[in-house]
């Protein structure tokens, strides 16, 4: 079966013809046929009903039409009159409206040097694939239409009439009708990085950003072509394309593209509604982060970003509800905080339905009534609600909600619109393994219901890195010079000093860390500052990130410092918990993660174990390939 974008059953076909051949391509080429129904190509955004690629064949251009022979009056090279409900109208011509768009398609390909004939190839300079173009005919079969004159303003050859795509077709003499559209046919086998390519230029809203600390969205655009092109995979397209209206839950594991898909939905969505588009998290700290990327992006009047309790108290304020009295317990003063929304919420005081979506990123931190909250917020006319969640990465749930969580027990109904992502393409294979072999514990799979909450193993895309280090040091002084020297390092080989940041357990270890920066003269930023909220640490200034484990999560930086790791765990807090919030800090890393200890301790011994484990264990894969 033909792999699909968006999943035929979310595709919102102009005619029973277009479904009708889109099952066709569906059930008749195999698995590595790649279909892309009524999707925009290229930077003129142009619509092609269909643009079918495959490795050995190239990509071809269809055009889908209706028509019936009594509704066709007069047609020539350039356009088609038609008799409709609506009396006469014209039409271009689909044959050559998919030539069009296919010559517009090769020269765009072209442009990219790896994807043209090299000087000794048979043609230099030509694309690397055949191309072409065509038209299905979904209502006229072949015998009507040799008995017409149609074949001489459209090619034969270039056309399927409805007796070629019917349900019993043999899927062979199928394919070969396509592939007989071919101007010219000659042997490619394209690469899975010449795929890539093709996909990168066909389709800019899939580019992966390139750049640090940006989860992924929006890439490059069209004034330069990057040596390293980078798009997301064939699910994350798939998934991306195909969510359509409704609620969603994605379950993925840590760096698996989870916020770059909510990006591509926030974009994709600004441009259809009218009413904003809410985007929640627990964390101040990537609440910010998305705000500044939504923002550069000239999303930021259409989406609105907000971490969860912001977002409370702004609701109150907005409506004169008031706040709830101050309490110096920082917990219980949130609790009330959600409370009175809530209840404001039923009283009538705040509206109902303001967004046309709602996303809710790293919803495993969110306690069940914060969803019953945010489920109403949505309107129904869209519905459209998307939650990410990957439960492994739990750090601050309360421990009352257990494994028996039930999206619809909070109104979240997306029964059937589950989807797994597992690979993990933010880390290195040796961050990750460590990472992983460190947790073991708290990784072990568990599957769940449509409705219920898995744990996701977190499966390595297989990029290639440095190990990760952990360095015993004599004392404060030694640390602080390693760690500086570190970051100099880093800076010096090309990496900015905001694509590096140094991890804390304790605010206490935090102040330490600004006298250590401060002296060595490196610009910082600290989430530890109460000049400095959370949430405003990405600012314009190039800076090292100085940041607590809890509020690292879902951020992401090249180079992730992990210091006084001695002091771990908390002997106040349960192990499971203090180890998961490890994990979380040690998968920040993209390229490089140091850590740095004084005293040996539990983990300090955990961590040793893993490194030298998955060194022993990687170094034996690489001297037997």
């Amino acid at each position: 079966m033909a792999r699909s974008f968006p999943v035929r059953s979310q595709c919102r076909f102009d005619t029973t013809g277009e479904r009708r051949f889109a099952e066709r391509l569906d059930k008749l080429l195999e698995d590595d046929y790649l279909c892309w129904y009524n999707v925009p190509i290229g930077p003129k955004v142009r619509y092609p009903d269909f643009v079918v690629l495959h490795p050995r064949r190239g990509v071809l251009v269809l055009e889908v039409k209706d028509w019936k022979l009594s509704t066709i009056q007069s047609a020539d090279k350039s356009s088609v009159v038609l008799l409709t409900h609506e009396g006469i109208r014209r039409a271009s011509n689909p044959l050559t409206q998919a030539r069009v768009y296919a010559l517009e398609l090769q020269v765009l390909l072209k442009s990219d040097p790896l994807l043209r004939q090299g000087a000794k190839a048979p043609r230099p300079g030509e694309l690397i694939m055949p191309w072409g173009w065509g038209v299905a005919l979904t209502n006229i079969t072949r015998r009507q239409f040799e008995q017409t004159d149609l074949g001489e303003v459209l090619n034969p050859q270039q056309v399927i009439c409805q007796d070629e795509m019917t349900a019993s077709v043999d899927a062979e003499a199928f394919q070969q009708r396509l592939w007989g559209m071919f101007p010219q046919v000659f042997p490619c086998a394209l690469s899975l990085p010449q795929i890539d390519r093709v996909r990168f230029h066909l389709f800019p809203e899939i580019r992966v950003s390139a750049q640090p600390g940006q989860f992924g969205l929006f890439g490059p655009g069209e004034a330069e072509l990057p040596s390293l092109i980078k798009v997301m995979d064939f699910q994350q397209e798939q998934l991306a394309r195909s969510l359509g209206d409704g609620h969603r839950v994605i379950h993925g594991a840590a760096g698996s593209g989870k916020t770059m898909i909510l990006g591509y939905r926030c974009a994709h969505l600004a441009k259809a509604t009218v009413k904003p588009i809410l985007v929640l998290c627990f964390n101040r700290s990537l609440a910010g982060r998305l705000r500044q990327v939504m923002v550069e992006k000239g999303l930021g009047e259409k989406v609105s970003v907000q971490h969860f309790h912001g977002w409370c108290k702004e609701m109150l304020t907005a409506y004169n509800v008031g706040l709830p009295a101050g309490n110096r317990n920082v917990n219980v003063y949130l609790a009330a905080l959600v409370e009175k929304t809530m209840e404001a919420v039923e009283r009538g005081l705040i509206p109902r339905a303001q967004y046309a979506a709602v996303m809710i990123d790293e919803g495993h931190d969110f306690e069940p009534d914060w969803f019953r909250l945010v489920v109403q917020m949505v309107d129904p006319s869209s519905n459209s609600l998307l939650v990410l969640y990957d439960d492994a990465q739990s750090i601050y749930r309360s421990k009352k909600q257990g494994l028996d969580f039930s999206f619809a027990s909070v109104g979240v109904q997306a029964q059937g619109r589950t989807t797994v992502l597992k690979l993990n393409y933010r880390n290195t294979l040796e961050v990750l393994t460590v990472a992983r072999a460190f947790a073991d514990d708290l990784l072990c799979g568990r599957e769940a219901g449509d409705d219920g909450v898995p744990i996701i193993t977190p499966q390595s895309a297989g990029r290639r890195g440095a190990f990760p280090e952990l360095i015993a040091c004599a004392g404060d002084r030694e640390e602080g010079e390693l760690i500086v020297a570190r970051l100099r390092d880093e800076q010096a080989a090309g990496r900015s000093l905001s694509d590096m940041a140094i991890l804390y357990r304790y605010t206490r270890q935090a102040a330490v860390l600004e006298q250590v920066l401060e002296r060595a003269n490196i610009p910082f930023a600290s989430g530890a500052d109460n000049g400095l909220a959370r949430d405003e640490l990405f600012g314009s200034q190039d800076s090292v990130k100085i940041v607590s484990m809890h509020s690292s999560k879902g951020l992401e930086f090249g180079l992730v410092v992990i210091p006084m790791l001695g002091q771990m765990p908390d002997s106040r807090k349960p192990e499971a918990d203090e180890a998961r919030l490890l994990y979380v800090a040690m998968t920040r890393a993209i390229d490089r993660l140091l850590m740095t200890y004084q005293q040996p301790s539990e983990f300090t011994q955990r961590v040793q174990r893993a490194i030298s484990g998955v060194t022993s264990e990687l170094g034996e894969v690489l001297e037997t390939t």
